[in-house]
């Protein structure tokens, strides 16, 4: 699964080559300058003593970190960058149209080709493109150069890294090609025999003449055989766009679904005098989504709990620009815990995100802002902490943020995963900014400040702008429900916010369900983010109206921070290296139905303390003599069994049992039973000093210098080869061969090592080591400590 998917990302993202249209990755052998250089424009400005490097990149994750900047941003820099990159025009290019296209800059980019000015882009999270072609020499060298403006540190209220942090491409096609996003396709109509399917292209003439173009919609299944096709030809004035909107059916459609995420390709091309001119080709899905007041979500008519978990951006150590290895295994493990959708929070996210929950078959809520017109507190000292800064995306909303959502939406609105588009999150929490008078009164678990705030915007202003943003969505794509992630629920019914939306996120208010329902009964209502309480879960688990949670987080991430030294949030089921935390197998147990079994260990609380709602405890079971400890089973199934060193401590029932155990050292076991019989087991061992490295790649061949990632994960072990989980030994990495050192995380939240120093300390017995291949060939990565043995293994990239 893991080759294939990478294979998948790789043809999609390398070099293409459809018809007339031809796409190349544009990342390589690029020259940065961490500093404003005015004149950098220019392209006989000196760079030669700047630093090459290969996109993406992220420049604040190289640190370093530093009290004199935001906890919200993780305590790194922002600043202005700048870079350039000399190339000539590929022989396949010429006398074509040529254009370069961003999939995401952070932020205020702005791009000259030559000298020459070619456009700017605020958003650091749109994909945007621009055209080359007036001012590119065909034979002689060209200049690119990019001002990135991120001095504004503290502009989010989490990490948001800074530069050209995702892939860029250099596209060329003829006069008449296809619009950016101009392919858009639904299905209408779907059932278990038939499908609909309609297909919108809009494409350019920019040429001098008038044309009649032949435009024609393949669609292929998994094996490449065509399973419906349809043309239409449609005149098209020169320096003019034009339409054509194609229908066919399909037979016996192969649904895309969670649990079979079946996949088609569609082709798209332009024919003119007989000639191919241009061609798009992307994966699709046939499925039908419906959320009901009363009943829920349906996924192709089945009846379902969306699973959710948030997620932002970043991946620890690499800051935002991660490659797609890496949220390949964070993905596949989330869903191995019961997750089933993700809320791509709180902006839109790399272009293979999508296309791997596409594949995984994860369901999306797609969002686009975290705040409008008015700016929210962004936490400088510490989460909730001294002063605010109030920096951020408000400041260019109304010019670009009507811009910003048509673009996300064209830009996935093919994706099958993708089920509803949010217009916001928080944007009505509570004096931060919105405010009302009914902040006076009532129940909100979220307020900034004591009441009504006079001096703050009204809640008032939220309708009109959700209508005309809703009116935005609807335009682009109107297959999807409009939504928004409410946190002041209580004064937003006081306003025309909730009545633009089709489907309304509640965060953080399970009790206000029944009411709300009661009140508003065509409301769907849904919970948008939520914690990781068991009650929280319950409050959709039992009621049919409510469709789905999406906890917060799936992932630990950098930013949102609390005070100094910490960097990070932990509120993730995976820590910030991808390793799973006791939190992910509760989920797992409330999640999943097949039969497993953890156990986690922890202090005993005193008696009549009030347990803690947020499950802690760790895998170990090396405690002080004499301790009293709370063994906790996460578990599917009927009856799990307790045993400390062979002796039965009991059997209990439920999906969460425990028990207060005297510590003594050796084995601690649990077993599973359903229908009286044995189906899982789980040991916890007294763990020795610190003897060996273990080490796991996820993988041992490297596809190349594109997609060149291994995922080395690192253990320290006892003489038996117990993990050693309270393990903090320095381990160094060395590499030979063609390779480099792309980052190490240990998941600490208050870790402030230079992610790419070879030396790292182990944190919870665990690293993570990212090793990326820089050419074919074998590569040897060799990991020592002091006092222990040497660990080795090879690669092979091809």
């Amino acid at each position: 699964m893991k080759t294939a998917l990478i294979l998948f990302i790789a043809c999609l993202f390398g070099h293409q080559s459809y018809a007339q249209r031809q796409q190349i990755l544009f990342n390589a052998d690029w020259k940065f300058h961490l500093g404003d250089v005015p004149g950098s424009e220019q392209p006989r400005a000196a760079d030669k003593d700047w630093r090459t490097l290969d996109l993406p990149h992220d420049w604040s994750i190289e640190g370093p970190y530093s009290q004199e900047w935001a906890s919200a941003t993780a305590f790194l820099p922002g600043g202005i960058g700048w870079y350039r990159k000399t190339f000539a025009v590929p022989a396949g290019f010429r006398a074509k149209k040529v254009f370069i296209y961003f999939d995401g800059v952070y932020k205020n980019s702005e791009v000259w080709l030559n000298g020459h000015s070619l456009g700017k882009r605020p958003s650091g999270f749109a994909s945007f493109q621009y055209e080359l072609t007036p001012f590119l020499s065909a034979t002689g060298p060209n200049v690119l150069a990019v001002k990135v403006d991120h001095h504004e540190a503290a502009d989010s209220r989490w990490y948001t890294g800074s530069g050209i942090y995702r892939n860029m491409y250099l596209l060329a096609t003829a006069p008449v090609h296809i619009r950016p996003w101009g392919v858009a396709f639904t299905t209408p109509t779907v059932s278990a025999g038939a499908a609909t399917g309609r297909v919108g292209v809009s494409f350019t003439n920019a040429s001098a003449s008038a044309a009649s173009v032949t435009v024609t919609s393949t669609l292929l299944d998994a094996k490449g055989q065509t399973v419906a096709t349809a043309k239409q030809t449609v005149a098209a004035k020169p320096g003019t766009d034009a339409m054509a909107n194609l229908t066919f059916p399909i037979k016996q459609p192969a649904l895309w679904s969670v649990a079979h995420p079946n996949l088609y390709r569609l082709r798209t091309t332009l024919v003119v005098a007989g000639q191919p001119v241009d061609e798009v080709a992307e994966e699709v899905g046939v499925r039908t989504i419906r959320f009901d007041a009363n009943e829920g979500f349906f996924l192709n008519g089945e009846n379902m709990k969306l699973k959710g978990l948030c997620i932002h951006d970043d991946a620890g150590a690499l800051g935002v620009a991660v490659p797609p290895e890496v949220w390949e295994r964070r993905l596949q493990k989330l869903k191995e815990g019961g997750c089933n959708s993700l809320r791509m929070s709180h902006n839109p996210h790399a272009d293979y995100l999508y296309q791997l929950c596409d594949r995984l078959g994860l369901l999306v809520m797609d969002e686009a802002f975290d705040e409008w017109e008015h700016g929210k507190n962004k936490w400088v000292a510490g989460w909730n902490v001294g002063t605010p800064a109030q920096f951020g995306a408000h400041e260019y909303f109304k010019e670009w943020g009507e811009r910003d959502l048509r673009d996300m939406v064209l830009r996935n609105r093919n994706r099958p995963s993708i089920i509803m588009w949010s217009i916001g999150n928080e944007i009505d929490y509570p004096n931060d900014p919105y405010t009302h008078e009914v902040l006076n009164t009532g129940r909100n678990p979220q307020i900034y400040g004591k009441g009504y705030l006079p001096n703050h915007p009204p809640a008032s202003e939220m309708g009109p702008i959700a209508k005309r943003l809703a009116a935005v969505v609807k335009k682009a794509d109107n297959s999807r429900p409009v939504t928004a992630a409410l946190a002041g629920v209580v004064m937003t019914n006081f306003t025309d916010y909730p009545a633009a939306l089709d489907v309304v996120g509640y965060n953080y208010q399970e009790f206000r369900y029944p009411e709300d329902h009661q009140k508003y009964p065509n409301r769907v209502i849904y919970g948008s983010e939520n914690g990781m309480a068991r009650e929280a879960w319950a409050a959709v688990d039992s009621n049919a109206y409510v469709s789905a949670q999406y906890l917060w987080t799936g992932i630990d991430y950098l930013g949102e921070a609390g005070k100094w030294p910490q960097r990070a949030n932990g509120a993730g089921l995976l820590d910030l290296a991808g390793f799973p935390k006791p939190e992910f197998y509760l989920r797992q147990s409330l999640w999943t139905s097949a039969p497993m079994l953890y156990l986690v260990a922890a202090e005993a609380p005193a008696a009549g303390a009030t347990p803690s709602r947020r499950q802690r405890g760790t895998a170990t079971w090396n405690w002080p003599a004499a301790s009293q400890v709370r063994v906790t089973a996460y578990t599917t199934n009927e009856v799990t069994e307790l045993f400390l060193n062979g002796q039965s401590l009991g059997r209990k029932t439920g999906r969460q049992p425990t028990w207060d155990v005297p510590y003594a050292a050796g084995e601690l076991s649990a077993k599973g039973y359903r229908s009286g019989k044995a189906v899982s087991e789980m040991k916890l061992q007294t763990a020795g000093a610190p003897a060996a490295i273990q080490l796991k790649p996820d993988r041992s061949t490297l596809l190349g210098k594109t997609c060149g990632l291994a995922q080395l994960e690192v253990t320290i072990v006892d003489e038996a080869g117990r993990p050693v989980l309270t393990a903090t030994d320095e381990i160094t990495v060395a590499l030979t061969g063609p390779a480099r050192l792309l980052g190490i995380e240990n998941g600490d939240l208050a870790n402030h090592d230079n992610p790419t120093t070879p030396q790292h300390r182990a944190h919870n017995g665990r690293l993570l080591v990212y090793v990326q291949a820089t050419g074919p060939g074998t590569i040897s990565v060799t990991l020592t400590a002091p006092g222990l043995p040497a660990a080795v293994t090879e690669l092979r990239a091809e």
